[in-house]
């Protein structure tokens, strides 16, 4: 089942002489339950790409279609509240509250919306996280790999149609990278989570199903793997 459609998605910075194009005119099709990665160098239009498909920006021309709701038209506050509920958005910097404790950071999003989580999936992401014995812990009192576990599973908590992650690992080592990795990777499996990966880091790249590269905002390679 199609899930995310981009057709012919264009970006344009600026204006001419100086205008910048960022993607140009690109086609994406991911399917539920995939685990994309997007490769590409520096200046490739991979954050661009990963902001307009989570609705926080917009594009000059094309359509984004995730679960069949057309983002470009959506006004301001719509494409926020959209974004809460339907997208889950891991950054390299965990964009945590420091004067809220782990679970008040993990249901920030839904006490927005005055609501409050099921308890048993709760309990299911933060046991899977490894974050049960860490809830009333302030963000400033956990490593840096556990910040990133806190933001993986405030992105999760809306059971979102999509997970965009944009270089989750670039502010942590080799163990705790992999650990990061190794939790998408299971969310993406035993929560059937479709994920969508921005990275530099080759080897982490070969973690997912399907690798995309893109250069000069088109797609150049887009493969699977074994």
């Amino acid at each position: 089942m199609e899930l995310l459609k981009c057709t012919d998605l264009t970006k344009i910075y600026g204006s001419k002489p100086n205008e910048v194009t960022a993607l140009n005119a690109l086609d994406l099709s991911v399917e539920k339950g995939e685990f994309v990665a997007i490769v590409g160098a520096s200046g490739s239009g991979k954050s661009t790409l990963l902001h307009i498909i989570g609705g926080v920006d917009k594009p000059t021309s094309g359509q984004v279609l995730l679960d069949k709701t057309d983002l470009a038209t959506m006004g301001e506050t719509q494409a926020a509240v959209f974004r809460r509920r339907q997208v889950g958005l891991i950054y390299q910097f965990y964009n945590l509250i420091p004067t809220l404790n782990v679970e008040k950071n993990i249901t920030l999003p839904m006490a927005l919306d005055k609501r409050k989580p099921e308890p048993e999936y709760f309990d299911k992401i933060t046991g899977i996280l490894g974050l049960a014995d860490k809830l009333k812990r302030l963000p400033g009192a956990l490593s840096g790999g556990e910040q990133q576990r806190v933001a993986i599973a405030r992105s999760l908590l809306y059971r979102p149609a999509l997970l965009l992650a944009d270089e989750p690992t670039g502010n942590l080592d080799q163990k705790n990278s992999q650990e990061i990795i190794d939790l998408l990777k299971l969310s993406n499996k035993n929560l059937n989570q479709t994920v969508l990966l921005i990275t530099h880091d080759e080897k982490i790249a070969l973690e997912a199903s399907r690798i995309i590269t893109l250069q000069d905002g088109r797609i150049v390679s887009d493969k699977k793997n074994s």
